[in-house]
């Protein structure tokens, strides 16, 4: 009888480890192979992508296995991560979304993927440098980068002929941009039925229409001069994209569509948006699923300010520190096999991401998804018209999450008929205190 409880409990362990969701960074398989853990964030077609990818990498050579492992959203992979860092539950690779950044670096339970650029001069020059930069600090390269994608002005060219606005020219100012807005919105006595613009309440839009000015978001050049103790997103330029919002909602011309992504692309796809702020990853489905055509152009800017350009948003994959070398090379030889043309052009097409290695758009693959969806191409454009600065790099704080909520408030309260300077000083305020406890915490 103990010795059948003694099984049992050995059985109850075993399967509570296989539920737990967790897997150990990597083993051995029984034909000799080195195995490692990839956890990523991918759902839904994505996962299946993804395990197609890591399925044709394990057969293209006999030396290393991945093995995938979806772990939720990027903000639930980063909490799992936290909780078996530098343990032998650690996954040996892990894509992580780039407001997670700097809480990567500090983490200490990481390397920098430079160690194996620098030991067989591995040529980076092929990965796109407006993408690859936000994971450099002081020259060194510490994740590769995987998805990215940056925000692109959407709109409805059926809406802009009926209301004699040329659909081939989208406006590139705020005061285009505004006029425009005015002769979309259609109105039927109180109520609106149309209206010209929304962004959606996230963080991210803000970031990017204050890089594209040249803009801050924290002082120390954003975070990569030095650590980051202030806000500086408060200052004209920030201002600019508040009172853009502002002046656009108390003339009735924009949308307030909250902070759910589906929410605004219904709206977008029923005709109660005319133009919207969205990523260059969703372009794809939105073009399938409208039955108007689906026009795409850079993001706005003030008047009079030479346009910088886009941060790269999405994710990157890092390398877990404490593992062996033979668990390092497997790593590191899974980076560079995603890293290649031809990898990389399947992911653009599938995912509508960008693909890091530019060589990819000259694959026959990609020239026939871009005959078909042209407007991929103006998301790649965008990209590669970026000027290269700190502002267009990125901020690097470990409190982003954090930071973007804030902003997110300051937007709903313009909504309230909040002060755009006040309810961006506020936000500021705020950002300064938790910046200032995540100092006092290291």
């Amino acid at each position: 009888m103990k010795k059948l409880l003694i099984g049992l409990s050995v059985l109850f362990v075993l399967f509570l480890t296989a539920c737990s969701g967790t897997e150990s960074a990597s083993g051995t398989t029984e034909d000799g192979k080195t195995e490692i853990i990839f956890w990523h964030a991918m759902g839904g077609e994505l996962e299946a992508s993804v395990n197609e990818i890591v399925d044709n990498y394990n057969k293209s050579q006999d030396k290393y296995t991945v093995k995938p492992v979806y772990q939720g959203s990027y903000e639930e992979s980063l909490t799992k991560l936290k909780t078996v860092a530098g343990t032998e539950d650690a996954p040996a690779v892990t894509q992580i979304f780039e407001a997670g950044t700097k809480q990567m670096i500090d983490s200490g339970n990481v390397q920098p993927v430079q160690k194996f650029i620098d030991e067989e001069n591995y040529d980076t020059s092929q990965w796109e440098e407006n993408i690859s930069s936000y994971y450099q600090v002081d020259g060194e390269q510490y994740s590769m980068p995987f998805n990215s994608s940056t925000p692109v002005l959407v709109y409805n060219k059926d809406a802009f002929e009926k209301a004699g606005l040329d659909p081939e020219n989208a406006p590139r100012t705020y005061s285009e941009l505004k006029d425009a807005a005015e002769k979309l919105t259609i109105k039927e006595g109180d109520q609106t039925s149309q209206y010209g613009l929304s962004i959606l309440n996230y963080g991210w839009f803000f970031e990017e229409l204050l890089a594209t000015q040249g803009g801050m978001y924290v002082d120390n050049e954003n975070g990569r001069s030095g650590e980051a103790t202030k806000a500086a997103f408060n200052d004209e330029k920030g201002q600019k994209v508040f009172e853009l919002i502002s002046d656009m909602h108390e003339a009735g011309t924009f949308y307030n569509v909250g902070q759910t992504w589906d929410d605004m692309r219904a709206a977008f796809q029923s005709e109660t948006i005319t133009m919207m702020l969205d990523s260059s990853a969703g372009v794809k489905g939105l073009v399938d699923n409208a039955d108007f055509e689906v026009g795409v152009a850079y993001l706005p800017h003030p008047d009079g300010v030479d346009p910088q350009g886009v941060v790269i948003g999405g994710a990157s994959l890092w390398m877990a520190k404490d593992i062996s070398e033979k668990q390092e090379q497997a790593s590191w030889d899974f980076m560079k096999y995603l890293s290649t043309p031809e990898v990389q052009a399947k992911w653009h097409v599938e995912s509508g991401y960008f693909a890091i290695n530019p060589a990819a758009y000259k694959e026959d693959l990609v020239k026939q998804e871009w005959e078909e969806y042209p407007q991929l191409k103006v998301t790649v454009d965008q990209l590669h018209d970026t000027v290269s600065s700190p502002a267009t790099q990125g901020a690097l704080i470990s409190i982003f999450p954090e930071a973007r909520q804030q902003i997110v408030t300051g937007m709903e309260s313009l909504y309230q008929g909040t002060d755009p300077k006040e309810a961006l000083d506020k936000a500021a305020a705020e950002v300064d205190t938790v910046l200032e406890k995540g100092s006092r915490s290291r």
